[in-house]
């Protein structure tokens, strides 16, 4: 059914087919976009609807795209959903994220290799023992721009929530007893970071047979702060921009092949 007045354009993101590349850099805040859209040749301003603002642009002669998703699982599924209609089949999330070991410090990136499920839009999706998993080719290129780039990184498991406030202010949530000892146990799996779209973009993905990545800049990391370690907050992300950039150039290196 379409609920857009344009029957050309989805509803959401009020963007048509061939407007974007097949891949699409997605992060939260719409303010980013630009900034990302400056590292494509030639980009446009297809589209600003809501949370989604869209450039469509080139590099290495490919289209490409980036797209905001606004905060979280919801407007994020929507996002794909809506750019897979219209001819996208890589993702790349960047984003922010709050590190959760003691070696993972404010400046680095993250790359995910998979998410913890503690969200709800991935729940209409795919049964919960379903894992959320990253696309390794995806992955791999990330890794590979992050070294080439000579960037602090990790690689790991990431947890996804929908309530910011329910990882910062866990003692104050009536649930608290359910936060609290799920936050220690993702510890002691070695979860590296929180954030908020991964699991659901990588479960997404998975049900549309599409691509999906993440990278992240650690803002901050609150078990430093606990154990009285350095833990500054850091708000650049150019860096996790950059990797996502080298990243895709490195996909269309191997797809030209």
């Amino acid at each position: 059914m379409k609920y857009s007045e344009d029957p050309n354009k989805q509803y959401h993101i009020q963007v048509g087919k061939g407007e974007v590349g097949r891949y699409v850099i997605l992060p939260g805040d719409p303010k980013r976009c630009e900034k990302i859209a400056k590292y494509f040749d030639d980009p446009v301003l297809v589209a600003d609807n809501r949370e989604y603002v869209t450039y469509t642009g080139t590099l290495d002669g490919v289209k490409v795209s980036v797209t905001s998703t606004g905060i979280g699982g919801p407007s994020a599924s929507i996002a794909m959903e809506e750019l897979v209609n219209c001819g996208a089949d890589t993702f790349i999330r960047v984003g922010t994220c709050g590190g959760m070991q003691p070696e993972v410090k404010s400046g680095d990136a993250v790359i995910a290799t998979g998410a913890i499920r503690m969200e709800g839009t991935s729940r209409e999706y795919a049964p919960i023992e379903y894992p959320a998993v990253a696309d390794l080719a995806v992955t791999n290129a990330l890794t590979a721009s992050a070294k080439e780039l000579g960037l602090a990184f990790h690689t790991g498991v990431v947890q996804c929530k929908d309530a910011f406030y329910g990882q910062h202010s866990p003692e104050r949530m009536p649930v608290s007893y359910e936060l609290l000892n799920k936050w220690e146990a993702w510890k002691r799996m070695g979860c590296l970071a929180s954030e908020m779209e991964s699991a659901a973009l990588f479960i997404v993905a998975g049900a549309l047979h599409v691509r999906a990545g993440s990278v992240f800049l650690v803002v901050a990391n609150q078990e430093r702060e606990k154990l009285g370690l350095e833990n500054p907050v850091v708000h650049d992300t150019d860096m996790a921009i950059r990797t996502a950039i080298g990243a895709i150039r490195e996909l269309i290196r191997q797809e030209q092949k």
